[in-house]
């Protein structure tokens, strides 16, 4: 039995209010949803039993402590964080600490992945879970690992429902589609991407996702002539073709953080004939932004230069200075972190303690 529900205004509401007075200005609104400036990650770690055990109580730390942001992908660990996730919020839940709709849950799809651990022979596994069934040709494959046929797509909903414990998923992300513009035609991955996002809406309608995104690494940060080059503008018509000017495509999550900085920076997408950042089109029509890597898999966690500790007064650790960077960045919805300890749930959350910089603050940053 899945459970029943999906983040609403009036759930992230009653869960912003909790802590609103521990933490100052962490939460803020987008497409009516209240939300943490912190989210919590899951990719990183074994697929052991072990680091089960360390998800479960990592996310349950974080749901009950002020993150009501989860993130994570069905081929992370070979499945096994969605099924961790589902049991930390089952019992948190249960417990009556949280309920159902104060959480925000996101999950993606397009990668070939394992179930639980790597099989002896993957070639075989692919061809009896996946190819047998009808669930894409091998043709539909690119990179060795990455599909978005619509029967493929729809299988993989359901199983992260499945593996989540979850009637409806919040946000469901097509995962690196710069993997197909890479290495199709851009007419054939248009075409791709239309038959996607059809899919996506379908789930709309029946209830399995509430909206979509696209979930990606060089897509936006890299320059208009890259094969990798995703357009947002592109994307977005590409969505109202499909769903109508209310399309549910409104979300999108990208690397940003102290090093990675071209979300704010880098003019990749083009509207108007102008060269812009993909934050400042994000921005225009509403979307939600989720910041991954905010520690560059823990690259920024130490050894930031000693002059950065004045920019982030009130932080002590390097970890939390390169959070508050990213959640201080206008137009990002939060900053996701990658916490498979509990200890670093508590450390990061400290981060929430003091109020994100404001914009004048913000800028000074580049002028020093």
């Amino acid at each position: 039995m899945l459970m029943p529900g999906h983040a609403t205004s009036e759930g992230t509401d009653r869960f912003r209010r909790r802590f609103e007075a521990k933490f100052p200005g962490h939460f803020r609104q987008f497409q009516g949803l209240w939300l943490s400036s912190i989210g919590i990650g899951t990719y990183l770690g074994e697929p052991t039993a072990a680091y089960d055990a360390l998800y479960r109580e990592a996310v349950a730390d974080a749901v009950e402590g002020g993150i009501n942001v989860i993130d994570t992908a069905v081929n992370y660990r070979h499945q096994r964080s969605e099924r961790a996730i589902a049991q930390a919020l089952a019992a948190v839940i249960s417990s009556g600490k949280v309920q159902r709709d104060e959480v925000m849950i996101a999950t993606k799809g397009g990668f070939l992945n394992f179930d639980g651990s790597e099989p002896d022979d993957p070639s075989d596994y692919f061809q009896r879970t996946l190819i047998d069934p009808g669930l894409f040709r091998p043709e539909d494959v690119v990179a060795g690992c990455h599909v978005m046929s619509p029967k493929y797509l729809e299988n993989q909903i359901d199983v992260s429902r499945r593996n989540l414990g979850v009637d409806t998923l919040d946000i469901y992300y097509l995962h690196n589609p710069e993997t197909q513009a890479s290495n199709v035609a851009r007419e054939e991955f248009d075409r791709r991407m239309r038959a996607a996002f059809s899919v996506l809406e379908k789930a709309v309608g029946e209830g399995k996702i509430r909206m979509f995104g696209t979930a990606t690494w060089n897509g936006y940060r890299v320059g208009l002539d890259s094969r990798e080059a995703l357009s947002l503008p592109d994307l977005l018509r590409l969505a109202e073709e499909v769903g109508g000017k209310e399309h549910h495509f409104r979300a999108i999550q990208l690397p940003y953080n102290l090093a990675m900085r071209e979300a704010l920076s880098a003019r990749t997408q083009r509207v108007d004939g102008k060269a812009v950042p993909v934050l400042q089109v994000a921005r225009a029509h509403g979307m939600l932004v989720f910041a991954s890597a905010s520690l560059l898999q823990q690259q920024l966690t130490k050894g930031l230069p000693e002059k950065t500790h004045a920019w982030f007064p009130g932080l002590q650790k390097d970890a939390q200075r390169a959070i508050q960077f990213v959640r201080s960045t206008p137009g990002i919805t939060s900053a996701l972190v990658g916490m498979s300890r509990r200890e670093h749930v508590t450390e990061n959350l400290r981060t929430g303690q003091t109020p994100p910089l404001n914009l004048e603050q913000f800028r000074a940053l580049f002028n020093q």
